[in-house]
């Protein structure tokens, strides 16, 4: 595939339940370089976008500057405990936001979510939009409507995990 010729691709992750599903499901973590080199193979990646919350402890810096390295730009959001002992850290409708924004300079468009919620975004990014959808998600932890309205679903299994 030619330069010019090249797919423009956007990339969209939702950290937060990338980590916690891959957890849940595998007890490993997610291997965003793994993740990049397959992506980067395939096209051109025109936006590459970590939304995480920003907690200020070490481990998260760093784990930030290694996507910044990576690629991505990461977008966060301040952690907010609640009262009753529950966080709150929801990008949803940052992600929703930069998707649209982005879907005119792109040709794919690739979520990392199992987020059920962003079904009725590839709906819409798909029909009124006429893209071209990718889901990587954990298979059982990934709800059905966002799996089953993708263009694609891509497991995250063994080839995506440290």
């Amino acid at each position: 595939m030619s330069l010019t010729n090249a797919k423009r691709i956007g990339i969209f992750v939702d950290v937060q339940n990338i980590y916690y599903t891959c957890r849940q499901a595998y007890q490993r973590q997610f291997d965003y370089r793994k993740f990049w080199k397959q992506i980067s193979e395939r096209g051109d990646i025109q936006f590459a976008y970590a939304y995480a919350v920003q907690r200020h402890d070490d481990q998260q810096i760093k784990f930030q500057d290694a996507l910044r390295h990576i690629g991505f730009e990461v977008k966060l959001k301040p952690f907010i405990q609640r009262a009753d002992g529950s966080a709150k850290g929801d990008w949803d409708v940052g992600i929703t936001v930069d998707m649209i924004d982005c879907v005119d300079d792109v040709d794919e468009l690739i979520l990392l979510s199992g987020d059920g919620d962003f079904a009725v975004l590839l709906a819409h990014l798909q029909n009124k939009h006429d893209k071209t959808t990718l889901v990587y998600g954990v298979p059982q932890l990934t709800a059905k409507a966002l799996s089953d309205q993708a263009d694609k679903f891509i497991s995250i299994d063994d080839t995506l995990l440290k």
